[in-house]
């Protein structure tokens, strides 16, 4: 029998990372060793979902795999490819040379983060690549993950889509715009339970924050985000 090869799971705790590892870990080629989070270091949440520490804390314990934490003060690419390759460096001594990430259909990024791997010997794998958006959100209801919308954008979606349940009837009344995915960044999500859990992940929903872009971007609607604050229950 052969040995699997070792991978690293870089996880956002959001549906798409939820589904991927879940794929990952039915394959047969692949043992995930750990999962790869960037938070920013001085709020100590996940960048762009929003989500504590504490709950992909707990995400990650459920899940039953170590937690890899790469902190990021300024929030550049530069900054963020610095600190990828001091953390990764360290697994590469170790033999591991791959990356499995939750992507779907963007080619810009997926050539990004390829391009930033390969300068250190590292490739990248995504098993959801190219697949109809809405087949996979039905595959991932269908698997009976739980899921909550954590930021949506505003130029797409309002504050009434943020601290939802993501269900079958939260994808149908989404606006043709919308990916039913939010590959698009539409929205994102925080996974709490699912076949990968052992435990359901418990948090309370408090208050929605809206925060407008501190840059304007051109040729967009998106004025800003809206966050919903989830606190872990102990």
């Amino acid at each position: 029998m052969m040995s699997k090869e070792k991978v690293i799971f870089c996880w956002s705790g959001g549906k798409d990372s939820a589904l991927a590892l879940y794929k990952t870990i039915q394959d047969d080629k692949f043992e995930v060793v750990a999962l790869l989070t960037t938070l920013n270091e001085h709020y100590k949440r996940v960048s762009m979902h929003g989500i504590r520490e504490e709950l992909l804390e707990v995400q990650a314990d459920s899940i039953g795999l170590p937690l890899i934490k790469m902190y990021v003060k300024e929030g550049t690419n530069s900054e963020y490819e610095r600190r990828m390759e001091e953390v990764l460096l360290g697994y590469k001594s170790k033999g591991i040379t791959k990356i499995i990430f939750g992507d779907i259909f963007l080619e810009d990024l997926r050539n990004y983060r390829e391009n930033n791997l390969a300068k250190i010997g590292f490739v990248a794998e995504f098993p959801l690549w190219k697949r109809d958006t809405a087949e996979l959100i039905n595959e991932f209801i269908e698997l009976k993950f739980k899921t909550i919308t954590c930021c949506v954008n505003d130029g797409f979606l309002n504050e009434e889509n943020v601290g939802v349940e993501l269900t079958n009837e939260f994808v149908a009344s989404l606006p043709a715009t919308v990916d039913p995915c939010g590959e698009n960044g539409e929205f994102h999500t925080f996974c709490y339970d699912g076949p990968l859990f052992k435990a359901p992940v418990m948090f309370s929903i408090g208050e929605k924050i809206y925060k407008p872009l501190e840059i304007a971007l051109e040729d967009s609607n998106t004025k800003g985000f809206w966050f919903c604050e989830l606190k872990l229950v102990v």
